[in-house]
């Protein structure tokens, strides 16, 4: 695959094929300001400035052509406005004379290719924007990246994607700046831990579950937390899923794809905070010593959890977690996680559930999400379905019966675990996309992600909207 940061050129002057943008409400113009040779090769490509159609446009020398593109709105371009011509037009070097906006990452996005247990294939060849918005370019290939990466680790199968190699991903992300890791496993797990251990210690020896915690930035900077739920791949424990339910549990590890790709952002952005990373990472595996339904386990907190239901394993791991990130006393929490297949009911794949604790941050980041166009929708902690989690012999039940509000006792549960004074969201993504769009393959996805990182960069760079 081609780098991103050779698909972005800053203008100067360097050959390149005019990229014409139009829309419907300037196409008749449009179309009269061209040569007759031009409105006829339009004509017959059946281009009529509709979002996504895209025709070539002859000019007076057989090299000296254009590349037309219908877009919603020329005044307000989106993220995947130009991503239908990245992926379909010839290789070569495009020149675009109107503000990119925030198109310039799905110029990106359309051209990276997951490819990793393919036969090898003759590589398409780079098609590269010019733009004179220079000022653009590194913050889009930064994000192109971290979606990437999001895709790419949710894409590979749990035999390659398993606890070991989340924790190579946070290596890779810690190279990037000098960050520390620390590893907790085994013996240490068990006792500091107990949550994790009990969901991951039925995999195999070389599967075994794991904390990572990555810590970045100048101490004396404000401290934030990422917590991803990095279940590599679930099986549903004894309250085994059936086989149309696992097919796509690689994918659960979503959540620690998205915490690794904030990680990767914030480093490489030099984001003036301190970082804590935290991944619990697991296989919820069956063998002899699985977690059983109906034990009750003693969390880091020190509340017990009765477990109704081994399926229901993300927010165990996730509350020993967030237990951990409250103890550094952070100004801010955000957790990941493909928690509840109840959040995919409500709201379908598109759209995270988003639960805060705090007004104003949750405010803030449906701003951000809009206008970035990476949607969120805000779903309420109502205090009022708290007496679900009731357990009859401990302090919570994992699973509340009946299946009503999954998504919310979900994020309540968690909520237990979180120091009320500290803003907290956390967003239940999907992190897959079940049909493609230009830009947008199917498969694994950044859901989510981008809003997040907009809301960081406004909070802690003081950065306008892009």
């Amino acid at each position: 695959m081609n780098s991103f940061s050779d698909l972005l050129q800053a203008d100067r002057g360097q050959p390149a094929h005019p990229l014409l943008l139009v829309d419907q409400a300037g196409f008749e113009g449009w179309l009269k300001q061209l040569t007759p040779r031009m409105r006829a090769a339009a004509g017959a490509q059946r281009f009529a400035g509709k979002p996504g159609e895209l025709a070539i446009l002859p000019g007076e020398g057989p090299e000296d052509w254009s590349a037309a593109l219908g877009v919603e709105s020329i005044d307000t371009l989106g993220p995947w406005d130009l991503a239908k011509a990245a992926d379909a037009l010839p290789e070569g070097s495009y020149r675009l004379e109107v503000s990119p906006g925030q198109a310039l990452l799905g110029w990106l996005l359309a051209q990276h290719r997951f490819e990793r247990y393919r036969s090898p294939e003759t590589p398409a060849g780079p098609r590269v924007l010019v733009t004179a918005d220079a000022a653009r370019i590194d913050e889009s290939v930064r994000l192109a990246g971290a979606v990437a990466l999001v895709r790419d680790l949710v894409n590979t199968p749990t035999e390659d994607m398993g606890p070991a190699q989340l924790e190579t991903a946070a290596e890779e992300v810690a190279g990037r700046g000098g960050a520390s890791l620390r590893i907790t496993k085994g013996d240490d797990l068990a006792r500091d831990f107990p949550l994790i251990n009990a969901v991951g210690r039925a995999a195999a020896a070389d599967r075994g579950p794991r904390l990572i915690e990555l810590e970045w930035g100048n101490p004396a900077n404000p401290r934030i937390a990422v917590v991803g739920k990095g279940v590599c791949f679930d099986t549903g424990g004894l309250d085994i899923k059936p086989s149309s339910g696992m097919r796509l549990m690689k994918k659960d590890m979503g959540g620690a794809a998205h915490a690794l790709a904030l990680a990767q952002l914030i480093v490489e952005a030099r984001l003036p905070v301190r970082l804590h990373l935290l991944i619990p990472a697991v296989e919820n595996a069956i063998a002899g010593n699985a977690m059983r339904p109906g034990d009750v386990l003693r969390s880091r907190k020190g509340l017990s959890v009765e477990v109704s239901n081994t399926d229901a394993e993300g927010r165990l791991i996730l509350a020993d977690a967030l237990t951990r990130a409250g103890e550094e006393k952070p100004e801010l929490v955000i957790d990941f996680g493909t928690l509840t297949g109840a959040a995919r009911v409500a709201l379908g794949p598109d759209l995270p559930a988003t639960f805060a604790n705090n007004d104003t941050l949750a405010d803030d980041l449906l701003t951000a999400a809009r206008d970035v166009a990476d949607p969120l929708w805000r779903m309420p902690l109502w205090s009022g379905y708290d007496e679900m989690l009731r357990s009859d012999i401990a302090d919570l039940d994992n699973a509340p019966e009946g299946g009503m509000a999954g998504a919310v006792t979900a994020a309540l549960f968690l909520q237990r675990f979180v120091d009320a004074s500290t803003p907290w969201v956390h967003l239940d993504t999907f992190a897959w996309r079940p049909s493609p769009k230009p830009g947008r393959p199917k498969g694994g996805e950044a859901l989510g992600l981008r809003a997040c990182w907009e809301l960081l960069r406004r909070r802690y760079l003081s950065v306008p909207a892009g």
